[in-house]
């Protein structure tokens, strides 16, 4: 898959195969291009926490609620995304230029996981609604959640819903 066909078939999946485990080789994988995302001054200011089994549903009661993500109790593993520490020089920018960084080096790893986990023939839905206390206490955090990406195999027959995006016209304005 080059990187467009990846684009147009990721979606959130909200209905999961629990029958079917998530190899570690394809775990890996998604955390292994995480790695690799681009972070302000190379500091990756996150940490992610795998779990399964009885650890994902802890973290599935974390992130449901009000009837909000029915769906996610099915998916097999849950990778919780908590915040570090800036590094020094990427702590400094953020004061100076009042930038949050570490928001969106949390978001740009996000994407490469979940393309990842598209190349991979995995579903994942990235979930910010959370109850920040419940999610660090499944997990025995320290630092603040910023987002749980439930991952697992799509139910058999599940469609690729059509993406509703603006057209390009009213994203990008060129300029010279």
């Amino acid at each position: 898959m080059d990187f467009l066909e990846i684009a147009h078939a990721r979606q959130s999946c909200r209905s999961y195969d629990e029958t079917r485990p998530v190899e570690q080789e394809k775990l890996e994988a998604v955390l292994s291009a995480a790695r690799l995302a681009p972070s302000a001054c190379n500091g990756q200011p996150y940490h992610f926490t795998v779990c399964r089994g009885q650890a994902a549903k802890a973290v599935a009661a974390g992130v449901a609620g009000m009837g909000m993500n029915k769906f996610i109790a099915q998916a097999p593993v849950m990778i919780v995304v908590s915040e570090e520490a800036y590094v020094k020089s990427a702590a400094l920018g953020a004061k100076l230029k009042k930038i949050d960084y570490r928001s969106i080096d949390i978001g740009i790893a996000a994407a490469y996981l979940t393309a990842e986990a598209t190349a991979q023939g995995l579903g994942s839905c990235i979930l910010g609604w959370l109850d920040d206390a419940k999610v660090r206490g499944a997990c025995g955090l320290d630092q603040p959640v910023r987002l749980v990406i439930a991952l697992g195999y799509p139910k058999p027959g599940d469609p690729l819903r059509p993406k509703k995006r603006k057209e390009l016209r009213e994203l990008v304005t060129y300029q010279e």
